[in-house]
C-alpha cells in the first residue's frame, strides 16, 4: 500500500492546471458569432423552444422581441402541440367568485405562479368549471354566460348564449389536430345537452338523452367532468352512477354504479387512462383521503391507495370536509376542520 505523499499531490495538481487551460481554451472559441446565428431557421428554434419548461420559456421571452412573440404564434402552439408531454401539469385554482386571485401550481418547481387576468373577467363574479388542454371555462355567477380564458396568455372570449340550462359541463380538445379547436358538452339535470365546437364557434347538436338512461340526474356539480381520449364522463347522484358521452361517435351510456361506503366530498379523475375516484374515507379507526379505481370487466371500485396514517393524525375524530382538483393523474387537496380554521393542503400523484 501506498502512503500518501508529494508526488500523488503534485500530479494532481498538475492536472487540475491542464483542465483549466483546456477549459479557458474551449470557452474562447465557444463565441456565437451574430453572422451565423442571426440566419438559424425559425422552425428549429421554435422547435427546441417548445420542448423547454414553461417558466424557462417566459424567461427567454425578454430576449427579444421574435421570442416574445411566440406566444400567440399559431406555429409555435403546433410545435407544442406535437411534443409528447411528460412533465405533471399545472393546477389552476381560484378562490370562489373570484377569478383575479387565480393561482397556477408547478409540481415539477413547487411553486405557485400568479397569472395576469383579463380585464373583464376582474370584473365580473365567475368561477372555473372545465378546463382541457390549458384553456379553462368559466361560467358566471348566474350560471347563463360561459368564458374561456387562457391563463397563460391572458386571453380569453366569450362563448354565444346557449339554450341548454346548466347542470354539469365538459371540455375536451382535439390533440392530434390543434387546429381542430376544442369542444364543450352542457348537460342539464333533465337529460338535455348542447356541444360548443370553437371551430364553428357555436351551439349545436341540441338534444336529449336515449330513454335507456335514467333521469332525473343529480348532476355533482362540484365534480368536473374528466375527460379520456374522445369521451367525457359525468359523475351523478340518486342513483349513483357515471354517464358517459363519446365525441367521436355522438353515443351517451351510462353505468349505474354505487360510490364505495363510508366515501364523502368524492370527485372523479383520470390516470394513465383510467377512471379514478377520490374521496375523504370516514369510518370508526381513522379518516382519510383514499383512491378508487373502476374495474372495466365488474364496473365495480376497488381500492388502490389511501393516504398514508400520518398525514391524516390531526384531523382523526374531527369532523373535516375535503376539496381537491384534479388534472391528468395529480390530484391537489384541501383537507380541512369544520371547527376550527386548521388546513392541510396536500399535492398526490396517482400514478
Amino acid at each position: 500500500m501506498l502512503q500518501t505523499g508529494e508526488t500523488p499531490l503534485a500530479k494532481k495538481a498538475r492536472k487540475k492546471q491542464a483542465r483549466r487551460k483546456v477549459t479557458a481554451t474551449t470557452r474562447s472559441t465557444e463565441i456565437m458569432k451574430p453572422c451565423v446565428w442571426k440566419e438559424f431557421p425559425r422552425d428549429l428554434y421554435e422547435t427546441v423552444i417548445a420542448r423547454l419548461p414553461i417558466t424557462t420559456f417566459f424567461r427567454f421571452r425578454s430576449v427579444c422581441q421574435d421570442w416574445n412573440s411566440l406566444l400567440t404564434s399559431q406555429s409555435f402552439s403546433q410545435q407544442c402541440a406535437q411534443v409528447k408531454q411528460t412533465r405533471q401539469p399545472w393546477i389552476y385554482a381560484t378562490i370562489p367568485g373570484k377569478a383575479i386571485d387565480g393561482a397556477m401550481y408547478d409540481p415539477q418547481s413547487k411553486k405557485w405562479y400568479h397569472p395576469p387576468v383579463p380585464a373583464l373577467l376582474t370584473e365580473l363574479i365567475v368561477e372555473p368549471v372545465a378546463s382541457a388542454g390549458g384553456l379553462v371555462c368559466f361560467l358566471d355567477s348566474e350560471y347563463m354566460t360561459s368564458y374561456v380564458c387562457n391563463p397563460v396568455t391572458a386571453s380569453f372570449k366569450e362563448l354565444p348564449a346557449r339554450s341548454v340550462d346548466f347542470g354539469a359541463i365538459g371540455m375536451t380538445v382535439n390533440v392530434s389536430s390543434p387546429n381542430a379547436g376544442y369542444k364543450i358538452v352542457c348537460i342539464s339535470c333533465d337529460g338535455e345537452y348542447e356541444i360548443y365546437d370553437s371551430a364553428k364557434n357555436s351551439w349545436g347538436c341540441p338534444g336529449s338523452l336515449p330513454p335507456n338512461i335514467k333521469r332525473p340526474l343529480n348532476l355533482n356539480i362540484k365534480s368536473r367532468a374528466v375527460s379520456i381520449e374522445e369521451t367525457l364522463y359525468f359523475m351523478h347522484s340518486n342513483p349513483d352512477g357515471i354517464v358517459y358521452y363519446n365525441m367521436a361517435t355522438g353515443v351517451w351510456k351510462q353505468i349505474l354504479i354505487p360510490a364505495p361506503l363510508l366515501l364523502s366530498d368524492y370527485t372523479v379523475a383520470e390516470c394513465g387512462g383510467k377512471l379514478m375516484l377520490v374521496g375523504l374515507e370516514n369510518n370508526i379507526a381513522s379518516t382519510c383521503i383514499s383512491v378508487w379505481e373502476l374495474q372495466k370487466m365488474t364496473f365495480l371500485w376497488k381500492v388502490v391507495d389511501r393516504m398514508p396514517t400520518q398525514f391524516c393524525l390531526d384531523f382523526y375524530g374531527k369532523p373535516v370536509e375535503l376539496d381537491f382538483l384534479a388534472n391528468k393523474g395529480s390530484v391537489m387537496m384541501s383537507l380541512r376542520s369544520k371547527r376550527t380554521s386548521n388546513c392541510n393542503n396536500f399535492y398526490g400523484d396517482l400514478q
